[in-house]
């Protein structure tokens, strides 16, 4: 009888090894490294204490790095799961052509992300890109959509949206395929017409799915690395810099580990902040039966 007691846990102490190895023991060893300076030649590394932490939180880089990542994450987040919702919603119906509508709306998801980026740095491209000659038919001037303060963070997130939005979708056309059809009846037969058997009956059944596509959306603004590097490098002026992207530039371009480490810990604390929120408020919301 012990010894049946113990399978379970020798099936998942595999699982166990792997996480320790390769999430807790690094996070261990990122914080304890950001207690320290980063060694220099002969000069060895000196425990500090917070002064990372002070130094990182009144950098200004750092605090126009934290408020272009906040702005990414509240417009990708919603829009993305918003965007989703709605393409599920269509191609659940029975329409002609649907299964090419499926393909179309998650073709962008197989696309690795630079590959995703290098298409839309021709469409942002000024004055012959895709988007610059459908603009010009209008008689709309040539914009440097990715050099520009204004524009060049939104241009990013529009690429995030439309890559993320398909993988999504799909979630969310399995959560509407397993509600019963006899709800949508039922909710016919009461009078309740489209939007309000969506709003009523749909959003709330859902709403595991939702939380779900939440927390990935979560994690997935928070590790924008890809399409940063290959549309803008963070330019210009820092105003496409966000958080995972600084951080890869402190430590491998810059060979600030000590400053690296403190701004992971900075990320992994906004990360567990935010999923403390998710789980804690929106799990009251959420119906699981």
């Amino acid at each position: 009888m012990k010894r049946r007691a113990l399978i379970p846990y020798l099936l998942l102490a595999p699982g166990f090894v792997l996480l320790a190895a390769f999430t807790h023991w690094p996070t261990i060893l990122s914080f304890w490294s950001s207690l320290f300076t980063t060694a220099r030649g002969r000069r060895p590394s000196v425990f500090v204490g917070g002064e990372n932490y002070a130094a990182a939180l009144s950098d200004p880089i750092v605090l126009k790095v934290l408020w272009n990542s906040a702005l990414y994450a509240a417009v990708t987040i919603p829009a993305s799961i918003a965007l989703a919702f709605v393409m599920a919603l269509w191609v659940n119906d029975r329409l002609p052509g649907r299964g090419f509508a499926r393909l179309a709306y998650f073709t962008p998801t197989i696309l690795p992300m630079v590959a995703a980026a290098n298409i839309w740095l021709f469409f942002y491209t000024p004055g012959f890109g895709l988007l610059d000659q459908v603009l010009g038919l209008f008689g709309i001037p040539s914009t440097n959509w990715l050099g520009s303060d204004q524009s060049a963070l939104w241009a990013v997130m529009v690429v995030a949206v439309w890559k993320e939005a398909g993988f999504f979708m799909i979630f969310y056309l399995a959560a509407f395929q397993a509600v019963p059809p006899s709800l949508g009846e039922a909710a016919r037969l009461e009078g309740c017409g489209r939007w309000g058997y969506v709003r009523r009956v749909l959003i709330p059944l859902v709403a595991p799915t939702t939380l779900f596509i939440a927390v990935n959306a979560l994690i997935n603004a928070f590790r924008v690395v890809d399409h940063i590097f290959i549309l803008t490098g963070g330019g210009p002026n820092n105003a496409t810099n966000l958080l995972l992207f600084h951080i890869y530039e402190t430590g491998f371009k810059f060979w600030d580990t000590a400053g690296a480490a403190t701004l992971t810990m900075i990320l992994l604390a906004i990360l567990g902040a935010l999923a403390a929120v998710q789980f804690f408020l929106l799990e009251r919301r959420t119906h699981y039966r």
